[in-house]
């Protein structure tokens, strides 16, 4: 293990992963074209050309905003997946210093929002309304897919677990920088407590939606499939709708102004894998028990799956989804299993391959009777 004696030189930093604790693991990035700047956990700098790099891995943190400890869970998975000294790994710092967070937060340093919807669904900062936790991985991956710091990556996965989960589902959704990167970008969702629903409906408390089905889902390690779906009581939850939850009352943060048919054809079409764990179906570690999260099933597992049978059967969407055997709500269980290594560092392609060519295709490519609602 590399000891923190000091600062490495430029050579050192391109050379070796930075194995020394998280906190001297560090630098920023600055957003919107500065002053702004956010803090990122990083085991090679983003300012230093490194051409071993043909992997990045983004992994956003949970509500704690632990991204040292997110940090240290990915580099375990690297480590894992035999990847360290070919992918770059990323963790960054959503900072607010809002009563419910209370980080310290130093101008020009980004203060993200802590409530409401929040840095995980892209809403504007506190310090810089112009700006959302959405621009700050933006600026991220722009920064990795520069030829001039990396100029051999191929293939950028961002990832989350918990709030970091409905990070990285709703980053996925409304990006503007998917198929314009040249290179693959690809996304890792890990139980998040609620999903963004493209239309009105929701599943119905029946099949394994039913909380008794649900609540016993930790018997099975496959991915459950009895859902059925359509429309539900408005009156009981006005707001069920409203973003994040759905598509509603998107009047600011990175979404705004996004027309519903846009995300909803990004959502289905972008390469997207759900990973839970089997034995999630407990209200434990911030469980949204709100009525709009509610609605969505009546447990985290139960939630996902529901979700993607959703998007399969309606929207034609192709996600993949992955049962971990054995890890309930803990993101190092996830992320460092034998189910999740393969995602998170998938098998590199070509920027000119037919398979990435076809990505980008169906990434643009309009489903027949998108817009129209569910049943």
């Amino acid at each position: 293990m590399l000891l923190a004696l000091g600062p490495w030189s430029a050579w050192a930093q391109s050379a070796a992963p930075c194995t020394a604790t998280p906190g001297a693991c560090t630098e920023w990035i600055t957003v919107g074209g500065g002053p702004a700047r956010a803090l990122i956990y990083r085991s090679y700098s983003l300012d230093v050309r490194n051409e071993h790099i043909t992997r990045l891995l983004v992994m956003v943190h949970g509500k704690n905003r632990d991204a040292d400890n997110y940090y240290s869970t990915a580099m375990a998975a690297a480590f894992l997946a035999h990847a360290m000294e070919d992918t770059a790994i990323v963790a960054p710092f959503m900072a607010s210093s809002a009563p419910d967070c209370g980080d310290a937060v130093t101008p020009p340093q980004i203060d993200f929002s802590c409530t409401g919807d929040s840095w995980r669904a892209g809403a504007s900062a506190v310090s810089d309304p112009q700006l959302t936790s959405f621009d700050f991985v933006d600026e991220i991956l722009r920064k990795a897919a520069n030829r001039g710091v990396f100029p051999n990556l191929r293939r950028i996965v961002v990832a989350g677990h918990s709030a970091g989960g409905q990070f990285a589902m709703r980053y996925a959704m409304s990006n503007t920088l998917h198929g314009k990167l040249g290179v693959e970008l690809s996304y890792v969702v890990a139980n998040p407590s609620s999903y963004p629903w493209p239309d009105t409906a929701r599943p119905l408390p029946t099949g394994d939606a039913h909380p008794s089905a649900a609540q016993q889902a930790w018997e099975d390690e496959h991915p459950h499939a009895r859902f059925k779906f359509g429309a539900v009581d408005a009156g009981q939850c006005p707001d069920f709708n409203h973003w994040p939850f759905g598509l509603d009352a998107r009047t600011t943060g990175y979404t705004r102004g996004m027309e519903s048919q846009r995300l909803i054809r990004q959502l289905a079409r972008r390469p997207i894998t759900y990973v839970l764990g089997q034995i999630d179906v407990l209200p434990v570690a911030g469980f949204d028990s709100s009525c709009a999260a509610m609605m969505q099933g009546p447990t985290r597992r139960a939630r996902g799956e529901a979700f993607v049978a959703y998007l399969q059967q309606r929207w034609r969407a192709h996600h993949a989804i992955r049962i971990v055997p054995d890890c309930g709500h803990n993101a190092r269980c996830v992320f460092t299993a034998d189910e999740a290594l393969p995602v998170l560092f998938p098998p590199l392609e070509y920027p000119n391959s037919a398979g990435s060519e076809a990505v980008t295709q169906d990434a643009e490519a309009l489903p027949e009777d998108v817009g129209q609602q569910g049943s």
